[in-house]
């Protein structure tokens, strides 16, 4: 970006939308209320306004646009109202490291003495601890700079969303022009602690790579796959990661972690050097107990977020960007020798067909769609108790094909569908939702129709919450009791499709979906396909 500098004045609003301009943010997520109103007085016709009917629809739009272009979006969320509803997929872009630059109204600075109607108590405490930064001016003149410096935070590794407030009679105050500036917002990791994960790896005879979101997010595919090549390494993909970083169809691809820790130690069992690469160490989700490695294995881990680093339980962690700290290892020379490649992971049976009568399997329905699709198309997940299947059958195979969330907060895939399909023009995005995670923000088809997207929605419908049965023998529970609240008969998906102007479809056995699939899947607008599982 070219640096320069004007000291003649302007308003707060027209100086805000010129360092959108610059920093290529004309496309504004939002739903509007009275604070937020000022700012769209004369609205340029160069910028783009994505309405979401709800604020954590409007931000898991943005979410999947930021992550989709690689650049922050920006987001004018309804005071503290707007904020709280916002706040699932504020979290959902917290933990997936997502550059979001988030607006809320705030009532004039005037009346904020009185506590008006409308007015957010303490607006920069509201969103924490879930944002990098937050901040309500001192000043009306103060905006433009909070928002440049929002921006320049929510874009330095580890990335994530930010929270400027602003009253509403800021905007038509006269300000300086604010000029955009190179902030750099990456760092090399130290070449002495790589130059220690390099001898490891050169030690090691079994090495395995666990790979997390941010090698994606880093740009940093290609680079893992030489690096895992080299080595011969095993690939594992760490628990709950939102984002695919290695290539699933790869002779040394190995499979997918989960967030236990005894059955992650028995997964890497015989490896004697594991390096996870963009990933926590680990990721658990029910109590475990005795180590986190198996006996014999070094740890080490590259990452782009300190904190995780100093949580780390064990090993070696150095901090830097992904793609930086994997070019420097492969950019040593290489000493121990050859080594032998792994054994293949075994490729799952092809599920068989279902009978007359009977309903479909997810896996028979996920290995449906993996025939169907397309090679560069793009899948936005959200089918928690589909995901172990889906791992089986529908491989990832390309950087930018892949996005779900990695916080398990519902409500975000869907909308962010929406926005990764803004974000990649042209392309194929197929939607895979659970009919339970699609309640949360069923309101983003609305937003698909009227941009018109060439999604497709498919939902896993079991009619119910079925994770929750899945999960409940570790909590006591007998296999297979019937737990309450778990139940969701009678929702017509078709019939909500169709209201809000989508294309609604509906499969309930092998035929209806093997004619029904390719046709959701052809489609050039926005088109749901109700898909009936067992």
């Amino acid at each position: 970006m070219t640096e320069s500098a004007t000291t003649e004045p302007t308003t707060v609003r027209h100086a805000v939308l010129d360092l959108l301009r610059s920093l290529g943010m004309t496309t504004i997520f939002g739903n509007p209320g009275s604070t937020e109103l000022p700012l769209f007085l004369d609205f340029p016709a160069d910028f783009r306004y994505v309405l979401g009917l709800q604020e954590s629809v409007v931000v898991g739009m943005a979410d999947g646009y930021a992550q989709a272009t690689g650049n922050a979006a920006f987001i004018n969320l309804h005071s503290a109202a707007g904020v709280g509803h916002a706040m699932g997929n504020i979290f959902t872009a917290h933990k997936n490291r997502t550059p979001l630059v988030i607006t809320a109204g705030q009532q004039a600075r005037s009346i904020l003495p009185f506590e008006p109607f409308l007015f957010s108590a303490q607006a920069t405490e509201l969103p924490k601890p879930y944002v990098k930064w937050s901040c309500e001016p001192a000043r009306a003149q103060d905006v433009p700079l909070a928002i440049a410096r929002a921006y320049y935070m929510a874009m330095q590794e580890p990335k994530g969303p930010v929270l400027v407030s602003i009253p509403a009679d800021d905007w038509a105050r006269p300000a300086q022009p604010v000029a955009p500036r190179t902030v750099s917002t990456m760092a090399r990791p130290e070449p002495e602690l790589l130059e220690r994960i390099g001898q490891q790896l050169d030690a090691s005879r079994r090495p395995a790579l666990v790979v997390g979101a941010a090698v994606d997010r880093a740009g940093a595919w290609d680079a893992v796959v030489a690096l895992a090549e080299r080595y011969q390494a095993r690939v594992w993909v760490a628990p709950m990661s939102g984002r695919a970083g290695f290539p699933e169809h790869h002779p040394l691809f190995a499979g997918f972690l989960p967030a236990m820790r005894e059955r992650i130690v028995q997964l890497l069992e015989g490896s004697d050097a594991v390096l996870a690469l963009g990933a926590p160490v680990f990721t658990y989700h029910v109590e475990g107990a005795g180590p986190h490695l198996p006996a014999g294995a070094q740890l080490a881990q590259l990452i782009d977020d300190p904190a995780m680093a100093a949580w780390s339980p064990v090993g070696l962690a150095v901090v830097g960007n992904i793609r930086l700290g994997v070019l420097d290892l492969l950019a040593r020379p290489v000493a121990g020798g050859a080594r032998q490649a792994p054994p293949r992971r075994a490729a799952p049976p092809e599920p068989a067909a279902p009978a007359a009568g009977e309903r479909m399997s997810a896996a028979y329905v996920l290995h449906q769609l993996n025939l169907a699709r397309r090679p560069g198309d793009i899948v936005v997940e959200e089918a928690p108790s589909a995901r172990p299947v889906m791992q089986q059958h529908l491989p990832m195979r390309e950087s930018g094909s892949f996005y779900t969330m990695c916080s398990g907060g519902l409500g975000y895939s869907l909308p962010a569908a929406v926005g990764v399909a803004l974000g990649r023009p042209g392309e194929k995005v197929i939607a895979l939702i659970g009919d339970g995670s699609s309640l949360y923000s069923i309101q983003a088809l609305w937003s698909a129709a009227q941009l018109r997207l060439p999604i497709t929605f498919l939902i896993l419908n079991n009619r119910g919450y079925a994770a929750l049965n899945m999960f409940a023998p570790a909590f006591g529970f007998a296999p297979g009791a019937e737990l309450p609240g778990t139940a969701l008969p009678g929702i017509d998906f078709v019939g909500l499709a169709q209201a809000q102007g989508c294309v609604g479809l509906r499969a309930t056995d092998a035929a209806s979906l093997r004619a029904l699939l390719p046709q959701a899947l052809a489609s050039s607008v926005p088109t749901l396909l109700d898909i009936e599982i067992d």
